[in-house]
């Protein structure tokens, strides 16, 4: 059985009232056809610092007393519960510290700094930055805030579960991204078996696409909890994830990183029975340029919006001009030209060619390169 009174979690929203945002639902009309069921997205992404973990920070440090609060907090974090804290941590006059993996994405590393947190390299994985940061608890008497493995956390992380029962009543289930587990079990608490409550986890090939939700797997405290309240968990790739990052950019106008968009990605992949409405939360919008750049050329391409295809021609003056001015006759837009001379099979006297194009979908993908085979040309579909 769970540990933590459900009570826990209505005594946190007074906590963070005022401090924490009541996050948004909107509905979307094009996600809804595309699920063939009304969708309801609650824009976590759009909470201070970037993610729902300002919740459970906030409520975590309210319970501090004096000698705590003096003496300073520690976490570690992969980004988005190291920015809570430090942002908690700042405006409540509290000195922090933060452990990160050597490799957390530098945008959530630098928001961090920001906020005023003294920011240290803790391992190669998070759980080796959590092993540093519980070992510099024991010399300095700091407060450990964990990220998942703290009653005052997950009651905090809950207040999205008591906002949706008020926001979207009429839910039939709610779709929770799983890392920790600390927002899936305080949701599932708040939620109390009135709205089924669906885990998303991302498949360990997807961890580097949702860096926000790579935990091997659930702690002590919150395992039991998604044992008893979630009725149900399901897994997404890397791809699925981006087509979703994707389609959330394009149609709702919403950034959010690959952690936040498994929902969505488990809904539109058919992951999730039932017919009736269904709340997605977005957990976190927290990405850097340079990973959201990567991210949407690889949904793109997923979508079949880009085609790169290898080729060859004949290495003589125009060769290249003549499969271009044939494509663009195709109202294709020629988006990259790579010239493949060296490590290739091609024939003697040939050059091997890689084309970057701009499409409207998959159908149209499969119907360009069968007219490039009928204008003579052996094609391979890279992606």
């Amino acid at each position: 059985m769970a540990r933590i009174d459900p009570a826990e979690i209505s005594l946190a929203g007074e906590r963070i009232h005022g401090i924490a945002r009541v996050t948004p639902v909107y509905g979307s009309e094009t996600l809804s056809r595309l699920a063939g069921r009304p969708v309801h997205l609650k824009a976590e992404n759009l909470q201070r610092t970037g993610s729902f973990k300002i919740r459970g920070a906030v409520n975590k440090l309210a319970t501090l007393d004096g000698r705590q609060r003096a003496a300073g907090v520690v976490a570690a974090s992969a980004g988005n519960h190291a920015q809570a804290v430090a942002w908690a941590a700042r405006e409540a006059g509290i000195p922090a510290t933060i452990f990160v993996p050597q490799d957390a994405p530098m945008a959530k590393v630098e928001a961090t700094k920001s906020y005023g947190a003294g920011v240290e390299m803790g391992g190669e994985a998070l759980e080796e930055a959590i092993a540093a940061a519980q070992a510099y608890v024991e010399e300095s008497g700091a407060t450990f805030v964990h990220p998942y493995e703290d009653e005052a956390v997950v009651a905090g992380q809950g207040t999205i579960g008591l906002e949706l029962d008020e926001q979207v009543p009429e839910a039939e289930a709610v779709l929770v991204p799983i890392g920790g587990g600390g927002l899936a079990s305080g949701i599932g608490l708040a939620l109390g078996g009135k709205t089924r409550v669906i885990g998303v986890r991302a498949a360990p090939e997807a961890f580097s696409v949702a860096d926000g939700i790579a935990v091997k797997k659930p702690g002590e405290l919150t395992g039991p909890i998604l044992d008893e309240r979630l009725d149900e968990v399901v897994e997404v790739g890397s791809r699925e994830i981006a087509e979703a990052m994707v389609l959330l950019l394009e149609r709702t106008k919403l950034v959010v990183e690959g952690a936040g968009a498994v929902g969505l990605a488990a809904l539109l992949e058919g992951k999730v029975g039932g017919s009736g409405p269904v709340a997605v939360v977005l957990s976190g919008g927290n990405i850097d340029a340079s990973t959201l750049i990567a991210v949407m050329r690889a949904g793109l391409t997923f979508a079949g919006r880009h085609l790169v295809v290898k080729t060859w021609v004949p290495d003589r003056p125009g060769e290249l001009l003549k499969l271009l001015d044939l494509v663009a006759k195709e109202r294709v837009n020629v988006l990259d030209v790579e010239h493949l001379r060296e490590g290739v099979d091609i024939p003697v006297g040939a050059t091997g060619i890689e084309l970057t194009l701009l499409t409207r979908d998959d159908p149209h993908c499969e119907g360009l390169l069968a007219q490039m085979r009928g204008w003579g040309y052996e094609v391979e579909r890279v992606t």
